[in-house]
């Protein structure tokens, strides 16, 4: 190509690009003007409400009910026509509107969306993150994950000794998320911050440590080593006590109506602030309340002496029906979640440095200013769910044996291309036109140079680039062993890596591969949640080795990525009856073509089908699918074979890949977390050998012959 056509090219790519950015745009703009004027109506509304003159109430600015310290003065008087429910409406009204205004608490509303048993609520942990040393100086950022839930510090000064002093309150269940992950950054980057050090920390088994301190120092170890110390850094961690916690939070809200801020209540301002809670019966009792305060009966309280009768009173009959920040409604018998709820809700804090919320994970909360404009242009964004648009330039999963979410890592400039030709017509067109012939020839040629001794130079620039996320620990042998890209891609373990689940029972299913997991009890919850092809089937993807029992069964997705290890497993006992090889496309198997319905991924790829007869699970179809730059597709047993679960069944060359296995129908119960995750369209990371599913399948049924059709 030319010069000048190279240099028009990039003109016409540039100016699409732009187009498509001012749309985006003027789409924004829109949704913007509707929302303000929403607004607008709810602020007029809220003004008519309001008198010239004010009595006891306080308009709380955001600042105030969140983490600052900015207070507003109010006007004293009383209102113009003296009706007091109007004030009471007023004030309740007021409450509200600050979440609305602002960050609407998103962290703490997806810590409390779910309904937790007093059984497996474990406390509230108030964790700090205080201080690092590294080994060099820049400007430093740490965040802490757990769960779904990502927090993030400030920015430090250029020093090689960060302190932050930032602090979050985390909801710990005994049985869900415990293992925090603590990242630090350097954030000299434009586009993005680099990953320095981390380390976990289980916060249950640090909590229920015998120490005189809540404090105690980690080591940063090096994402691409775990070996490797690169820093250290000061947590402290300690379960806050419910008491004290509700008559902190108390506390706060009686604030908001002290208007003279002297520390002390006045009858009518307490009234106000119990009516507006909307209880009718704290209502009715509240100048009882409020005289067993006032000891002295001088017609004022403190805050302290209130909060802590409120909070006694409040174990004994609740007073708060609504949360005061979100305007939720709480259930009078749940003590307990309305605890958690509003003392998530409303954080206080102790007077340090608050940690920002509301990132999946923590390369979101790091990310530069690069990623700020690409997130306002619409073109890139960080979510949970099908892979299209805008949300397919992250891609994340959620790691099942640490219980959080982890971005997958993948280079932009493929991301780009793949939403370019997967997710249009246009590019898809193409694929037809020709690009077939050319990815598969492209593939091929890509194998072979990956055999090559010069191909292993690339291996500390793969290793590098997935930092993180390949634990060279593991691997059988050493580095400088692989002579080729290959030999390096299909990696062995060490024994014992993979542990096997249940390895004795054969009626517990397992994990077929080190992989990122999608499983369904239908074909046709897989089609609503994850695979978008207009024309997946179960018989298109079997071909000839399809029965009538496969239709209806159950369908799990193994989707290896190129840092995972490339080798897969048998997930059930068995005899293999047959393979079947099926030739076509070399489409990739990202989730940014399965979810495209424009692309018929899995029945139109390359693929082995291979028959496991069982005793517990029935048949098991197990389908190896090749990929973009998948050399080739390769078994290590035969057919007629017995083989355990667990066992090894062969690898795949260089290239993403997956496997499919589909059960009979009513032959599987699959685990329910993994069902859970993949009805949100979510992926679960999970490595071979772990549990699957367990078989319901009635064993030893005898047919016993019908006497009427007997002759003697």
């Amino acid at each position: 190509m030319s010069k000048l056509k190279y240099k028009l090219y990039i003109k016409c790519k540039l100016a699409m690009w732009l187009t498509k950015i001012r749309i985006e745009m003027v789409k924004e703009n829109r949704k913007t003007k509707k929302k303000n004027l929403e607004i607008d109506i709810e602020d007029d509304l809220l003004k008519s409400e309001l008198d010239v003159n004010t009595s006891h109430i306080r308009i709380p600015d955001i600042q105030r009910m969140g983490h600052g310290n900015s207070r507003q003065d109010c006007s004293s008087g009383d209102s113009a026509d003296g009706s007091k429910p109007s004030r009471i409406r007023r004030l309740g009204r007021r409450l509200r509107l600050h979440s609305r205004r602002s960050c609407q608490t998103a962290a703490s509303h997806s810590q409390t969306s779910k309904i937790l048993k007093e059984e497996d609520f474990a406390g509230i942990a108030l964790i700090q993150i205080i201080s690092a040393e590294m080994k060099f100086k820049d400007k430093w950022l740490a965040c802490i994950t757990l769960g779904e839930q990502t927090f993030r510090t400030h920015v430090s000064d250029q020093t090689d000794k960060p302190t932050w002093n930032s602090e979050k309150k985390l909801l710990l269940e005994k049985h869900g998320a415990h293992l925090a992950r603590i990242s630090v950054f350097e954030t000299n980057r434009l586009s993005r911050n680099n990953l320095i050090g981390y380390c976990e920390v289980d916060l249950l088994e640090f909590l229920s440590q015998d120490c005189s301190s809540d404090t105690e120092v980690f080591d940063l170890l090096d994402p691409s080593s775990a070996s490797t110390v690169v820093g250290r850094i000061s947590i402290s961690c300690c379960i806050e006590d419910p008491v004290e916690t509700e008559k902190t939070f108390v506390r706060r809200i009686l604030s908001i109506v002290d208007c003279n801020e002297d520390g002390e209540l006045s009858l009518d301002e307490f009234s106000d602030l119990i009516d507006a809670f909307g209880n009718k019966l704290a209502a009715e009792k509240k100048e009882e309340i409020f005289k067993q305060a006032d000891r002295n009966g001088d017609g004022v309280v403190s805050l302290d002496e209130l909060a802590t009768l409120l909070a006694i009173q409040n174990e004994k009959e609740p007073i708060i029906n609504c949360c005061p920040v979100c305007g939720e409604v709480l259930e009078v018998s749940d003590g307990l979640n309305n605890m958690i709820h509003m003392t998530l809700c409303f954080d206080e804090g102790t007077g340090n440095q608050v940690m920002t919320g509301g990132f999946l994970t923590d390369k979101e909360a790091s990310s530069g200013w690069m990623f700020k404009l690409s997130e306002w242009a619409h073109f890139s964004t960080f979510d949970i769910g099908l892979r299209s648009g805008s949300s397919a330039s992250h891609i994340l999963v959620y790691d099942r044996r640490k219980k959080r979410l982890v971005e997958e890592i993948i280079d932009r400039k493929i991301v780009l291309s793949m939403r370019a030709i997967y997710q249009s017509k246009f590019g898809l067109g193409l694929m037809d036109n020709g690009a077939k012939e050319i990815l598969r020839s492209l593939s091929e040629k890509q194998g072979k140079k990956m055999d090559t001794a010069e191909s292993a130079k690339e291996i500390p620039n793969f290793i590098e680039f997935f930092k993180d996320q390949i634990n060279m620990d593991e691997v059988k042998y050493p580095l400088e062993q692989f002579k080729t890209f290959n030999e390096f891609f299909i990696r062995e373990l060490k024994p014992g890596a993979r542990p096997i689940a249940f390895v004795e029972r054969d009626d517990i299913a397992v994990c077929a591969a080190d992989c990122r997991l999608m499983a369904f009890n239908s074909v046709a919850d897989s089609i609503r949640c994850w695979i978008k092809g207009r024309k997946f089937s179960i018989q298109g993807l079997l071909n000839e080795t399809c029965s009538s029992e496969f239709v209806n069964g159950s369908l799990v997705i193994f989707r290896l990525a190129p840092q995972d290890y490339h080798r897969f497993h048998f997930p059930v006992s068995g005899t293999i009856e047959k393979f079947l090889e099926l030739p076509g496309c070399l489409y990739t198997v990202n989730p940014i073509a399965v979810n495209s319905k424009y692309c018929n991924v899995f029945t139109e790829n390359k693929r082995v089908v291979s028959i496991i007869s069982t005793e517990h699970f029935g048949k098991v179809a197990f389908v190896a699918i090749g990929a973009t730059m998948v050399g080739s597709i390769n078994f290590s047993k035969k057919e007629g074979d017995y083989v355990k679960k667990g066992d090894e069944f062969g690898y795949f060359s260089f290239g993403g890949s997956t496997v499919i296995c589909v059960f009979e129908k009513d032959s599987i119960r699959i685990d329910e977390d993994l069902l859970e995750n993949s009805g949100r369209s979510l992926e679960t990371l999970v490595t071979v050998g772990m549990q699957l599913g367990v078989s319901v399948k009635k064993q030893g049924s005898v047919k016993l012959p019908n006497l009427r059709n007997l002759s003697l």
